[in-house]
């Protein structure tokens, strides 16, 4: 799968006026139906919009999320010996696929894909929307609500140091499915009148909302949160910042996407157990 690196080159290349720099960088990329000039343009008006996005995220900054694989779980140990429960997630390679503006669409977004997909297993209609954004054909699609601030360019991949260890996340996906229950599994406690009772159980949209960001693995693309996350290992997931922890709590986060190579890893999760409090 391509990498931003190709994008950054023809960023940088339409930045210092080089046509034909640019063209030599996209011509790699460039899909039936999409020529070389469209691309141009595209990563001139990527230039133009990523002029103005701060490096940090605001406390009235919106960034975009990401679409994640729940790879499982695994454990660590903190400073002071406790055992953490963590769950894997895997971006795999997350780019934006295309940006929703308030003037064509009547608000702002980005749509994210993620995994890859082969092209008899997709609508025509589907295939043009990936030629247009000369990206591959991606598996999994999902769109998330930003600020003007934080819109990102088409093409701009997602990687895991997008993420900062000591934020909190919200994590959306769907749940386990258990199949026919009966009333003590599915609805435990008190029935009130109407109550529905029996019946099929998990299989829904669920979301785990602040779950903590232990440990960011930007080479290997992976992000471990504190706790489980809905769904089965291998499923698709939505991850983005918390909504409800206040700016204050959280540490700083970049807007756009930071190149790393340095595992960063939450060095205290909470207070110290052996501190004596009255």
């Amino acid at each position: 799968m391509r990498g931003v690196s190709t994008l950054r080159g023809a960023l940088a290349a339409v930045a210092s006026g080089s046509r034909d720099g640019a063209q030599a960088v996209l011509a790699p990329l460039m899909v039936k139906g999409v020529s070389c000039t469209r691309l141009y343009s595209d990563a001139a008006e990527a230039v133009a919009r990523t002029s103005d996005v701060p490096s940090t995220a605001g406390p009235d900054t919106k960034r975009t999320g990401v679409v994640a694989v729940k790879m499982g779980m695994t454990q660590e140990w903190d400073n002071w010996g406790r055992r953490l429960p963590l769950t894997v997630l895997w971006l795999d390679g997350c780019k934006v696929v295309q940006v929703k503006t308030e003037e064509k669409e009547g608000y702002t977004a980005l749509q994210v894909g993620i995994g890859a997909k082969r092209p008899k297993q997709v609508p025509p209609t589907l295939r043009g929307h990936f030629q247009a954004a000369g990206l591959p054909i991606l598996r999994k699609l999902a769109e998330f609500r930003v600020t003007p601030d934080a819109v990102l360019p088409v093409g701009t991949e997602l990687p895991a140091s997008l993420f900062v260890p000591g934020q909190y996340v919200d994590v959306v996906g769907t749940s386990m499915g258990k199949g026919f229950q009966g009333t003590m599994k599915k609805d435990p406690g008190r029935v009130w009148k109407g109550k529905k009772m029996a019946g099929r159980m998990g299989g829904e949209r669920t979301t785990v909302q602040n779950c903590l960001v232990y440990k960011v693995d930007p080479v290997r693309d992976l992000v471990y949160v504190v706790g489980q996350v809905p769904g089965h290992k291998g499923n698709f997931v939505l991850v983005s910042d918390s909504i409800k922890k206040a700016f204050e709590e959280q540490p700083e986060r970049p807007v756009a996407p930071v190149p790393s190579s340095q595992v960063a890893v939450l060095k205290e999760v909470g207070r110290n157990p052996y501190e004596f409090r009255e």
